[in-house]
């Protein structure tokens, strides 16, 4: 009989992230001799030619709405996970995710997301940041009261690191993606972890607009 079940994948935006952080935390600061760029490039990954070249391929799918082997993604969450820095590149690569994720939600609902009362944008919010959490995280999203539920129970950065680093990457998407929908500037709580034999990462996070 044959197995018709399809390969897992994630979006091409995944992957690109962990890259784009890689380059961002590897990135030489502005004020460093030109001259020491060739030599700083044999030290830092994100330098090098071969994350250029991945990073423009990653651009090419997003841009082509494809998407990418579950697999592969995995592995260069490995890769990330292996530095002394993990913790750091995974938070801006979720930032850089949620960030991504917004640029594609429509203009004019991100208009009305910004400027509506806080009564009126958190349901669009709510249908957005659902939208993102299955098609970027593999995830779904729920209100619970006042809060909101992020679970997640099968991420590319699971296990990637020592101890639960790799799930400071979804931590810094929503706590990213409440900042860009409606304001949020509250607490992100790490309440369940895969990696604890819990099942699922869930993470729970007040669901209000600052302010507003």
């Amino acid at each position: 009989m044959t197995d018709k079940t399809l390969p897992r994948t994630v979006d091409a935006l995944v992957p690109l992230a962990l890259l784009e952080a890689v380059r961002l935390v590897d990135a030489p600061d502005g004020d460093l001799e030109a001259e020491l760029v060739p030599e700083l490039r044999n030290k830092r990954l994100g330098l090098s030619e071969t994350v250029y070249a991945q990073v423009r391929r990653y651009n090419e799918a997003v841009r082509r709405s494809q998407r990418i082997p579950f697999d592969e993604a995995v592995a260069l969450a490995r890769l990330v996970g292996r530095r002394t820095d993990a913790e750091v590149v995974f938070r801006s690569a979720g930032r850089y995710l949620a960030n991504g994720s917004y640029a594609r939600v429509a203009p004019l609902s991100r208009a009305v997301m910004r400027t509506v009362p806080g009564m009126l944008a958190r349901p669009t919010a709510l249908r957005h940041m659902r939208r993102i959490a299955v098609r970027y995280l593999g995830g779904s999203v729920a209100r619970v009261g006042s809060s909101v539920l992020l679970s997640v129970p099968s991420s590319v950065t699971l296990d990637t690191g020592p101890r639960e680093t790799g799930c400071s990457f979804q931590e810094a998407t929503l706590r990213e993606l409440l900042k860009l929908l409606v304001d949020g500037a509250g607490a992100v709580d790490h309440v369940r972890c895969a990696s604890r034999g819990e099942g699922v990462c869930e993470w729970r996070a007040e669901w209000r607009a600052a302010g507003r």
